[in-house]
């Protein structure tokens, strides 16, 4: 499996927001997430790091 758990980073903590992320989207106003199940979230956020080999996105709020 490919997916990726994406947290977001809040005063160099990362807070789990989302587990097996298939896919990013960028949108006008942030990033849309969405998992391998069909949740979304869409959050005003940019990518800081993404490690494919550990499966993780991490994301600052704008």
């Amino acid at each position: 499996m490919c997916e990726a758990n994406a947290f977001l980073r809040k005063e160099g903590v990362d807070e789990l927001i989302l587990e097996s992320v298939d896919k990013v989207i960028p949108q006008e106003d942030g990033l849309m997430l969405e998992d391998i199940f069909g949740r979304r979230k869409v959050l005003k956020a940019k990518i800081v790091e993404l490690s494919l080999v550990d499966h993780r996105i991490v994301l600052e709020q704008d």
